[in-house]
């Protein structure tokens, strides 16, 4: 039947084929024998093979290579008559067998150190590769010039070069081939940039007339007459041009692979259409070292996000030298994603090693391929053609005759695949293609490249500014670049004629994308917060004790139930719902799930069981605060992603939020995210039992570094419900670009209706309001409570009253923060206009004729308080939680942290007494008679 077929690297012999009885395939050495290219069938039919390669490694393990090479010809038929999935199926069924019948077989997650695609399923590349490559030499220029220009003018102000060096052939093939602007009137692809390849985007901007060449003179220079631009994607400092932070590695990653998550949550809900748009993520091979990077990618394959493409530049390096100077990374994360369920897709060599590896006869190219280690491709990319022949190719005999033919020069210039617009290409086409899974392209690119000796492969390559003029002139003729010695020495920007084939292709082919990116062009939003009124059953109040975090889920549940604004909500818990009483709103609303239920749950026979849909509007992130945070960041900022203004409420375990992921948290103030973080279980005394590392008494210190965060700490449920209905207007029906961070408690106690006098909904919004007056005559002290602790402040008003006959104003104190920000800014205009009147700040008015000390406990640190004291002066007396937690019930834990009511007596009494206004004698006698130790250690040192 068949023409006789030789395998490369054999010599043939007389063994017949099993099936067909025709000459088979022997296994002997063959050295350099001739290899009848012609005769082989179209799977054998490539520049090399890697099977037979892998054969003659392990040649000498083999105890009969007559059967070895029968299953091996078997293979090849299969693959070549039926395809690829046959031989898939048949390779797992054998698999299978071989398992039951007790054979172990080894784990390859890892394949041979070559292309994924092989040569003959590429596909012709589609563009002008000629103009690209000019195209793509501008923008390298203009990125490196932007950077050099701002340091010689600006000694130290930073930048980097080499990242987009690197990064600049990738970069160019998406942006003319696979990145889309828009789908209609929906949003295109979103891009999380690689941040320190931020010049390159800038440049590619710059080439199509969206920036002006005065942005790229203030590179980094934010602050001059002319606008400047950030260092790194920044979508509060250019808010129409960024879209993602993604500097703080990690980041980028792990929003990428929620807002991938996300996008389907949308469509799952029929909140927007579905599309075939992408997510794509450039991240650095020594950013895998981040957990967030690699941390949560296994969602990403249980989802069967294909609407995610990741990119790993692989330049070997990291910041300091070789991220795996002694390993390989690219074969390190191939093993970790195709572990993990993910497409994976190396891209490692261009098309000039296609024809060594073709030419290769003994398979000691790839060995040699696979034996040097990170650190030697990173020395031969810096140390040259002669440098790499001798100590790369020059280890086998074979391989030094290889490239005989070739010159130093073109050994040096042999490229990497993540410079061969081809290779990248058809990766970029094969994960578009790619069905069911996420794909991952891994890209081996060279750091620095095009730098020569002043960066390029070199561990100072990272921290590279600046280039002396030989290195500019170098760049200049290295990529063909229309400058004269003199522009190249003033540094001069290019930009062809609107006319020219460059500018003209350019804009065609983001024309034929569907537009420009990156662009953040945020529809108005219309809808409206609810009125007050809406939370009737939390502003009449209810005897009945309620923590309220069942405050909150009140809220949650009347606003779901809302028609207009409830499918706008999005609750995110990471596996804490029952912990907060939410399990009610399983039933409700149900949990997402892309697959929907496929299970009938173990409580499925009560009223609140565990029902998971398809169009469920929880997401129930399981225990993970980050994935929930980068949740919380693709709902919150998708009014200017899809145009739909989502409503997030991520309600956690306090302790494990800012001091957790407070760079996330970070990320998305930048991102102009919109929402509430719910600190759940929050204060250090209220959390019984769990001790240190659970009682958080610091996540309203630390949300108020912040700067567009809005901190508050109400006590009751109508000041809870003020607060999140006024967050609702001021972020979706004003367009204020904050968000909120809102402490609710696990404590049981009384809710009271709101106060009915005028001015309670002004005072907890502005962060304090007078709750209860003294009833025994004019106030001589004043106490200040929050949260919970405001009802031990209310506890010591009484005993002040009945026991010592003082009289005390009690305040509830919602918000420090916003009252320390109103000051700081009257602050700030009565110094900036020293011959006007002074103005006067909140808290200075609402203490006007106010007399005596004030005595401020909180359940956090006594800095929360003493925010105010610039305005209060020596009267603040304050009751904090500093130090580590305690394993005990609240009570005890009160008393410990002097933080109870007996302790905020004590403490007034101390006061008046200080002052003159109390019998110090009876003041002392108090700490005893209401059981406050006087001596022992500072709680906040134990």
């Amino acid at each position: 039947g068949k023409p006789t077929t030789w395998c490369r690297g054999v010599t043939p012999n007389s063994v017949k084929h099993p099936r067909l009885g025709q000459p088979g395939i022997g296994c002997r050495e063959a050295g350099n024998s001739a290899i009848l290219k012609d005769a082989l069938p179209r799977n054998l039919a490539r520049p090399w093979n890697q099977s037979t390669m892998l054969q003659t490694r392990t040649v000498s393990e083999d105890l009969n290579t007559q059967e070895t090479n029968e299953w091996l010809e078997a293979l090849d038929q299969i693959i070549d008559e039926v395809g690829h999935d046959r031989a898939r199926f048949l390779l797992n069924r054998l698999a299978d067998r071989a398992y039951m019948l007790g054979v172990s077989s080894p784990v390859k997650l890892s394949t041979p150190y070559v292309n994924t695609i092989p040569v003959e399923d590429e596909s012709a590349y589609p563009g002008d590769r000629e103009i690209e490559d000019r195209v793509t030499a501008l923008i390298r220029w203009n990125a490196l010039a932007m950077v050099q220009r701002a340091n010689k003018y600006d000694d130290g102000i930073g930048g980097h070069i080499s990242t987009f060096s690197s990064l600049a052939t990738i970069s160019e093939v998406a942006f003319n081939h696979f990145f889309r602007g828009s789908f209609g009137e929906e949003a295109g692809d979103f891009v999380y940039y690689q941040g320190h390849a931020s010049p390159g985007v800038y440049a590619r901007a710059f080439l199509e007339g969206r920036l002006s060449e005065e942005h790229l003179k203030n590179f980094r220079h934010e602050l001059r007459d002319h606008p400047g631009l950030s260092s790194y994607p920044h979508p509060w400092l250019m808010p129409g041009f960024w879209s993602f932070p993604t500097v703080s590695m990690g980041l980028g990653p792990i929003n990428s692979i929620y807002q991938a998550r996300f996008m389907r949550y949308l469509e799952n809900r029929n909140l927007i259409p579905t599309t075939d748009r992408k997510i794509y993520a450039f991240v650095g091979d020594g950013e895998s070292d981040e957990p967030e990077t690699l941390g949560s990618i296994t969602l990403a394959s249980r989802e069967k996000l294909d609407n995610l493409i990741w990119v790993v530049n692989c330049n070997l390096q990291r910041l300091d030298g070789p991220v795996r100077g002694n390993g390989h990374i690219i074969q390190e994360l191939e093993g970790i994603f195709r572990g993990a369920g993910w497409n994976v897709l190396k891209v490692l060599w261009g098309e000039p090693w296609d024809r060594l590896l073709m030419k290769d006869k003994s398979g000691l190219l790839l060995k040699r391929m696979e034996e040097c280690v990170d650190g030697e491709y990173q020395k031969f990319k810096a140390k040259g053609g002669a440098y790499v022949r001798k100590e790369f190719f020059g280890k086998y005999p074979e391989l030094t005759e290889l490239v005989a033919d070739m010159t130093d020069e073109q050994i040096a210039a042999l490229p990497r695949g993540g410079h061969d617009s081809s290779k990248v290409y058809n990766a970029f086409k094969r994960a578009h293609e790619t069905k069911g899974m996420p794909t991952v392209i891994l890209a081996k690119t060279v750091k620095g490249y095009g730098l020569g000796t002043a960066g390029e492969g070199r561990n100072v390559a990272h921290n590279t500014k600046k280039l002396k003029d030989p290195e500019l002139l170098y760049v200049r003729d290295r990529f063909r670049l229309p400058l004269t010695d003199e522009q190249v020495q003033n540094i001069e920007f290019l930009r062809p004629a609107a006319d020219s084939a460059e500018m003209k292709y350019m804009h065609a082919r983001r024309q034929a994308l569907g537009g420009y990116l990156p662009s953040r062009q945020p529809k108005p939003i219309t809808i409206k917060a609810p009125s007050l009124e809406t939370f009737s059953d939390l502003l009449a109040g209810t005897p009945k004790p309620m923590m309220s975090t069942g405050s909150f889920v009140a809220i949650l549940r009347t606003l779901l139930k809302d028609p207009e604004l409830g499918k706008y909500i999005v609750p995110i818990v990471p596996d804490e719902a029952r912990t907060f009483g939410m399990e009610g709103l399983f039933r409700q609303v149900s949990i997402y799930a892309s697959q929907g239920q496929l299970y009938t749950p173990v409580d499925s026979e009560d009223f609140n069981f565990y029902k998971e849909s398809r169009s469920g509007q929880i997401l129930e992130e399981g225990i993970t605060e980050a994935g929930s945070m980068a949740s919380f960041t693709a709902a919150g900022t998708s009014y200017a992603t899809y145009g739909v203004p989502m409503i997030p409420f991520f309600i956690y375990y306090s302790m494990f939020g800012f001091q957790r992921i407070g760079d996330l948290i970070w990320a998305f103030a930048d991102s102009r995210g919109k929402g509430f973080l719910m600190g759940g279980t929050s204060g250090r005394t209220t959390l019984n039992g769990e001790g240190l590392q659970h009682q958080d008494g610091h996540s309203p210190v630390m949300a108020s570094t912040v700067p567009t965060c809005v901190v508050y700490d109400p006590a009751y449920g109508y000041e809870l419900a003020i607060v999140i209905q006024d967050g609702i207007r001021r972020m979706y029906e004003n367009g204020e670009d904050i968000f909120y961070y809102v402490c609710v408690y696990n404590e049981m106690y009384s809710q009271p209706a709101m106060p009915d006098r005028p001015g309670i909904r002004e005072g907890v919004l502005r962060g304090i309001y007078k709750y209860r007056e003294a009833t025994n005559g004019p106030a001589v002290a004043q106490l200040f409570g929050s949260g919970p602790i405001l009802n031990e402040a209310l506890k010591a008003q009484e005993i002040l009253t009945d026991k010592y006959g003082v009289a005390t104003d009690v305040w509830s104190v919602t918000s420090y923060q916003q009252l320390r920000r109103e000051a700081l800014e009257v602050e700030r205009w009565n110094r900036l206009h020293p011959a006007e009147a002074s103005r006067r700040s909140v808290i200075e008015q609402v203490l006007d004729g106010v007399e005596g000390p004030i005595v401020a406990a909180t359940d956090y640190m006594k800095i929360v308080p003493d925010q105010l004291a610039l305005w209060i002066g020596n009267r603040l007396v304050t009751l904090g939680t500093d130090g580590f937690g305690r394993s005990e019930n609240r009570g005890e834990l009160r008393k410990f942290f002097e933080v109870n009511s007996e302790s905020i007596v004590c403490a007034t009494l101390s006061r008046l007494a200080r002052d003159g206004k109390f019998d110090s004698a009876a003041a002392a006698q108090s700490f005893h008679d209401l059981g406050v130790p006087t001596e022992g250690t500072d709680p906040a040192k134990r």
